[in-house]
């Protein structure tokens, strides 16, 4: 049986044949290592042995790790970003083994990844018993191969938003607490597994839950959720029994040769250093490409963002206001840009593109010289929605003013032709049973003589109400979170036979996918990549990024409609009262929805208000990232290796969507049933490890630790000399710092 090793196992025999999430633990494995690496124990001292994944800890002395006794920080630690750690968790401190992950080994960080990749890391500072007073994390550089360096330099202010010569950011991550659970939209409480699972109550076989709302460990938590750019929070303190996140972001740039890249995070308290930590990286032999194969849209309010920074709805076209909330909405674009993600907003006229959108389009705002550098320099944003959400002004029209207003709409695309592979649509009408009018607005479209006949329809609407009964429409984009395999499946073929038509999914809702809710467990959306993937879906919408006012429940004029994104976590649906077993609740209560973007000036909570004309990313952001970065991979290895990439999903994501099937036919909208995804980071890390093998050709070797001098001992010379071979576990010693 073909399996897949992990770091652990790179170079052991097939010992535990199974899926990922059902292996044995982390320590069996570290015991199964120990056989092979135990006799390099004495010998080495800190000159420790280490694989480019994990190592037992037990195995190189302590002091190796190098700390000051004066520090307040007892305990570091780090892990790849997916597991959400609470504020008050002191992990390390409890258990330093518990936090031994393939990204730490309890002595460096340890990352891999591909040219034109951003790989990133979640450094966790513990201070259980005083405050960790006048705190500074900072990592500079990265040297690897015959000197190459990856670099960053020091920002400020806006230029924080400038991203050229800044291959590496670290953040400050700002907490949010969890009052009541994300019931409605992001998973149904119906069954206590629907819903993430450090939520939990104590449940029986069928999902069936007991207990209150103190009874599920997430209750009132604080969640790590919005990455500020460290710069804006340095120095710091770590209050007592308490633990602060640092998140670091690595761009490899293309030119990166590949090898093996070290480098030092270096903390400092009250101006006195007190911990150095080692971080190596491994750069693969290959490079993701600038377009990702996992396209998105993701929609932002121009509106919104001109309320927030600069207290004014809709600034007038002409004027600096204008042109200021222009300039913000584009720094929008940017970071979505360096996080793989494309963006759409509401109607512009035809007249008005030029003012940003065609800079955005040809991928000229994605260039160093305005201050871009990252995934996918000067590739356009790949996607265009016209009258996003129905706001298209010839809307209750002629079928003359559908046709000349498609016209000029298709003219002008032709007469800016773009290099980057770009879907144009019109946008409808949302979430509407009205499907006479869709139906006729889109044969409309079909029927026109001239150009506009080009321009494809859009709705929001379940697949195979699409397929029944508006079948002039070319894209539906769907959101029900499970279905009858069958019928889905045959809707999906029936529109794959017209290859002009496109299948969009919108947000994300457990169990058939991961939700975008904050307190989600931390792969959520990592899988939500993947089963757009598996299920080959052409594009997947977010519904809002920039959702600031919460009119859904409290309408546009309702004082109690600005929500303070910055101390609140709940940004939709209504909070009405407090119950027993969901906390805070209310019609369709969210945490986070609707807000992956928190505005770096909030004219609304000046309090909160960093003075910066751009936004800053939420953790959730990244987390999609990781997800559609990992796409990248699965379609690289699925040109080498199709049967192992396709055993490789069916392994991470066994079922996905509206694979799940439902408990009624006669009404299909439910199922008790577990999620099938691991939420063990350490899997999908093996699972990405795997598929670069693919993608390098990469063998997986045997061990290939020598004892070269005849000395009947493991010690430093069988290390460098071994070290050298290609496909052999990569050995380094650790210099302890002083």
């Amino acid at each position: 049986m073909s399996q897949r090793r992990g770091f652990l196992e790179r170079g052991l025999p097939e010992l535990i044949p199974m899926p990922y999430h059902k292996r044995t633990s982390y320590l069996i494995r570290v015991t199964i290592h120990l056989l092979i690496v135990v006799a390099f124990q004495v010998s080495l001292g800190c000159a420790a042995v280490q694989t480019v994944g994990r190592v037992a800890s037990e195995l190189v002395p302590p002091d190796c790790l190098t700390t000051s006794a004066s520090s307040r920080i007892t305990q570091v630690w780090a892990h790849e970003g997916g597991d959400k750690v609470w504020q008050d968790e002191l992990r390390a401190t409890n258990d330093p083994d518990s936090v031994l992950n393939s990204v730490w080994d309890g002595l460096r960080i340890s990352l891999f990844g591909a040219r034109n990749e951003v790989v990133s890391f979640n450094l966790v500072l513990e201070a259980p018993t005083a405050d960790a007073t006048h705190v500074a994390v900072s990592l500079s550089e990265l040297i690897g191969p015959n000197g190459a360096r990856i670099t960053t330099r020091p920002a400020s202010g806006d230029d924080l938003f400038n991203y050229v010569g800044r291959h590496i950011e670290l953040f400050y991550i700002r907490y949010l607490q969890i009052r009541g659970l994300s019931i409605g939209l992001a998973y149904g409480d119906y069954d206590e597994r629907h819903i993430p699972e450090r939520c939990r109550r104590p449940y029986d076989g069928e999902g069936y839950g007991s207990g209150t709302w103190e009874d599920r460990p997430c209750h009132d938590k604080f969640y790590p959720e919005i990455a500020v750019p460290l710069e804006l929070h340095t120095p710091f303190t770590i209050a007592a029994g308490t633990n602060q996140s640092i998140w670091g972001d690595i761009y490899i740039p293309k030119t990166s040769p590949a090898g093996l890249y070290t480098g030092t995070i270096l903390i400092s308290e009250n101006d006195v250093p007190t911990w150095e930590i080692p971080i190596q990286l491994r750069v693969r032999n290959f490079t993701l490409p600038d377009l990702p194969n996992a396209r998105t849209m993701v929609y932002y309010s121009l509106e919104n963002i001109s309320d927030r920074y600069l207290g004014i709805l809709w600034p007038e076209r002409g004027t600096a206001a204008y042109t200021q909330s222009l300039q913000i909405a584009d720094r929008h674009f940017q970071l979505a840009h360096r996080h793989r993600l494309s963006l759409i907003d509401d109607y512009i006229p035809v007249e008005e593109m030029d003012d940003a959108w065609t800079a955005r389009l040809t991928g000229e705002l994605f260039t160093p010289g305005r201050g871009y550098d990252g995934p996918g320099i000067g590739v356009g944003n790949n996607v265009y929605s016209i009258g996003t959400y129905g706001g298209w002004p010839w809307r209750g029209g002629t079928q003359a003013e559908m046709w000349s207003n498609t016209d000029a709409w298709v003219n002008w695309f032709d007469a800016h032709p773009l290099a980057t592979p770009t879907d144009y649509f019109l946008y409808l009408i949302d979430e509407s049973d009205d499907y006479p009018q869709i139906e006729r607005w889109a044969r409309w479209m079909d029927d026109n003589p001239g150009p506009g006949q080009r321009l494809k329809s859009m709705a929001t609407i379940s697949l195979p109400d699409a397929i029944a009964h508006t079948p002039s429409l070319d894209i539906p984009a769907s959101t029900d979170p499970v279905g009858i395999p069958s019928v889905w499946e045959n809707a999906l073929a029936a529109l794959r036979a017209d290859p002009g038509k496109r299948f969009f999914r919108y947000n994300g809702s457990r169990p058939g996918s991961g939700s975008f809710a904050t307190e989600d467990d931390g792969e959520a959306l990592r899988e939500l990549a993947w089963g757009h993937y598996k299920k080959g879906i052409d594009r997947w919408f977010y519904w809002e990024s920039t959702y600031y006012n919460n009119v859904q429940c409290y309408g546009y004029f309702d004082p109690r409609s600005p929500t303070n994104v910055f101390q609140q976590a709940q940004t939709y649906g209504c909070y009405s009262h407090d119950d027993d077993v969901r906390g805070q609740a209310g019609w369709n209560y969210f945490n986070g929805d609707g807000v992956l973007f928190y505005p770096g000036t909030d004219t609304r909570f000046p309090a909160e208000s960093y003075g910066l004309s751009g936004p800053f990313a939420s953790l959730r952001l990244k987390m999609w990232r990781r997800g559609i970065q990992d796409v990248d991979y699965l379609t690289l290895a699925a040109a080498i290796d199709p049967t192992r990439t396709a055993q490789i999903v069916n392994e991470m994501v066994p079922l996905a969507l509206w694979e799940y099937d439902v408990d009624d036919p006669d009404d299909p909208t439910w199922v008790r049933t577990d999620i099938s995804w691991s939420i063990n980071p350490d899997d999908w890390e093996a699972a990405r490890a795997e598929l670069a093998d693919i993608i390098e050709g990469t063998p997986l070797a045997s061990p290939c630790v020598q004892d070269v001098n005849a000395n009947g001992m493991g010690d430093i010379v069988d290390i460098q000399t071994t070290a050298a071979q290609p496909g052999c576990w990569v050995y380094l010693p650790l210099v302890a710092a002083n």
